[in-house]
């Protein structure tokens, strides 16, 4: 038997939640975390450190939508706005700005570019809204250039097709899905050729590039046909591991471990794989 811990008793802070002004509430409730007698981890925090859990809060956001689990959205949700508030903490006591501040310039950001809405434009449907937003915003961003508003730290799947919607909002587009898929054809004989040249060290460098053109036209492509290219490969990502678990379990059930079989054993596990999740037809 382990050693009897000593009962104690622990003051807890909570904050009183307002149901009128819940916002506020939270941002008392980080600045409370913040204070000199507030919590060691979080008064550690900065604008750096606090980066990686962004970027893991939106995702899980994403996940939860995918999910359908609405639920678990209003909690995700809530961890993300966390996040958003306690950054704008961070920024409060640098005399940067805050979360007032953040709010003003969303809300004045969003009434500026829904003239629309809010003005006097008129607007025959959501192509002229993407193409009035990217009109304004060349107008707010002193950057030069259509594609200077695109984060250089999206992931390279988004960025892509966020780089393909600007261009196209310029009217620099193909007139047909046709036209993308020939030129993705293109591309992959160029990867083509550079995978079976000369097998130096200097060749890797023109089979990266083939290979991110390739990419890049399927993004663009995917934004053609309306179809979300990370969503897109998320489903294939989640194909290929649900195939590859049930290859295991085949291996598993005839006591042998998977990589101990030929490619062409395998391969006809993977088969037997897909054929179980096709439906039967009567």
């Amino acid at each position: 038997m382990g050693p009897v811990l000593p009962h104690f008793r622990v003051a807890l802070y909570y904050p009183l939640m307002s149901q009128d002004r819940p916002f506020d509430a939270l941002s008392e409730l980080s600045a409370r975390l913040r204070a000199p007698d507030g919590c060691p981890w979080d008064r550690e925090q900065t604008f750096e450190s606090l980066k990686t859990y962004i970027i893991e809060e939106a995702y899980e956001v994403v996940d939860a939508i995918s999910g359908g689990d609405t639920a678990m959205l209003s909690a995700e949700l809530g961890d993300l706005l966390f996040q958003i508030v306690f950054v704008a903490q961070i920024a409060t006591e640098q005399g940067l700005f805050g979360i007032d501040e953040v709010c003003r310039g969303i809300q004045a950001k969003m009434v500026r570019r829904h003239p629309h809405v809010f003005g006097g434009v008129e607007v025959s449907g959501s192509a002229d809204v993407v193409r009035n937003w990217e009109t304004i915003k060349a107008r707010e961003r002193q950057e030069k250039g259509a594609l200077a508003g695109v984060p250089r730290q999206l992931p390279a799947l988004l960025k892509a097709l966020r780089i393909t919607e600007k261009a196209a909002a310029l009217g620099f587009d193909w007139e047909r899905a046709n036209d993308v898929l020939a030129k993705l054809e293109e591309e992959v004989r160029e990867l083509k050729a550079e995978i079976e040249g000369a097998p130096a060290p200097s060749a890797l460098e023109g089979v990266r590039e083939e290979l991110g053109d390739v990419l890049f036209v399927i993004a663009n492509l995917a934004r053609r046909l309306g179809v979300d290219p990370e969503a897109a490969l998320q489903g294939a990502n989640e194909k290929f591991a649900r195939r590859f678990r049930a290859m295991e379990e085949q291996a598993h059930s005839k006591g042998v471990a998977l990589e101990s079989l030929s490619l062409t054993e395998q391969d006809a596990l993977w088969e037997n794989a897909k054929s179980a999740e096709r439906p039967t037809r009567k």
